[in-house]
């Protein structure tokens, strides 16, 4: 039979034997230093000084009294040291670095009680798609040193790296590369039909493909409306955003061109005339409020081609239509008598 015991090497009180109670401190001595071990600090020389009770780790390289000691652990009791050897397993609490530690036979290392769970949550119940899982009335991500990154990769270039906003847990908006390397910012109404409001080429191009703009003409080459009267449109040589023809214009010929969305808008009209007197040409909304208008009050002849531009708040839904004083024809068509519009 041994004389310690197998794990902390306290010694056993043996029959017969002389000064018991010497045996008996030597091992309350181990197991007061071991249980709910401390360690101040790893050292490789003793300290000048130091407290019954406290407990070190001597570093590689030890000297004087540690000489020949590296790697035990050295208790102090009764101005002297008790060399204690750990095992794996053994946990100790290091108060210089403010951390657990684990021995694992050869040495410590830093306890880690979560490890690398498969899910985790906070305050919620992880699955197997959302692995990570936080229940929370808001989230902190801070920096250590100066700055702090979050990264969000894929694995190609079909894929998804995004942010998505949810209503009620249906999809409204999303932010990210989804399925290609542009940047993307996509809407959706009920998370089923989604929208591209805007896209970033690796180049650092700005796209936003729902943004209202039409390039709009009558077409038909020379006309000559009558005085008062609107004329509307029939082409739409670009038209972007839902920008669309409506009904035919109250008392004229050609088609309302339709506001999708409330906003701002810049509206250019051109206007390519052969002048037989006095006219206006009026951009009008709803065919009352005018937004832009070429005027000209001279009697000259000479023909020519003029431009206004006009800023206005529109509302969806609402028309525009070009309305005509005098009698003077015009040459309908694109670069000739047409209207730009742009929601800024």
């Amino acid at each position: 039979m041994s004389d310690t015991t197998p794990n902390l090497a306290m010694p056993y009180i043996l029959p017969s034997q002389a000064m018991k109670h010497v045996t008996h401190n030597e091992a309350l001595q181990i197991l007061d230093g071991v249980a709910q071990l401390a360690v101040f600090g790893t050292l490789a020389a003793p300290p000048a000084t130091a407290d019954d009770g406290t407990c070190f780790e001597i570093a590689a390289g030890a000297s004087g009294l540690w000489a020949g000691r590296a790697g035990k652990l050295a208790l102090r009791q009764d101005g002297d040291w008790i060399y204690l050897t750990p095992r794996a397993g053994w946990r100790a609490w290091f108060l210089e670095d403010n951390r657990m530690m684990v021995h694992d036979g050869a040495g410590w290392e830093i306890f880690d009680p979560i490890g690398n769970p498969p899910r985790f949550g906070i305050n919620t119940s992880p699955d197997d798609t959302n692995r990570l899982a936080v229940a929370s009335a808001a989230s902190l991500f801070t920096h250590v040193g100066n700055g702090h990154r979050m990264t969000v990769n894929k694995a190609a270039i079909a894929e998804t790296a995004s942010l998505l906003f949810q209503s009620n847990w249906s999809g409204r908006a999303e932010i990210g590369l989804t399925g290609s390397d542009q940047l993307t910012i996509k809407t959706s109404a009920n998370g089923v039909s989604w929208a591209t409001a805007l896209s970033i080429s690796s180049a650092g191009a700005v796209l936003m493909p729902q943004r209202p703009l039409a390039r709009a003409t009558l077409g038909g080459g020379v006309q000559t409306p009558a005085d008062n009267s609107l004329t509307g449109f029939q082409t739409l040589a670009v038209s972007q955003g839902n920008v669309s023809l409506g009904a035919a214009v109250p008392g004229g010929i050609g088609n309302r061109l339709i506001v999708p969305v409330t906003g701002p808008y810049l509206v250019a009209l051109s206007v390519d005339a052969n002048p037989s007197g006095a006219f206006t040409v009026t951009v009008e909304a709803n065919g009352a409020t005018a937004l832009a208008r070429i005027a000209d009050n001279d009697t000259a002849t000479a023909a020519y081609q003029r431009s206004a531009v006009g800023l206005a708040m529109l509302t969806a839904g609402d028309w525009l239509a070009l309305r005509h004083t005098g009698t003077t024809p015009l040459d309908f068509g694109l670069n000739k008598t047409e209207l730009v519009l742009v929601m800024l």
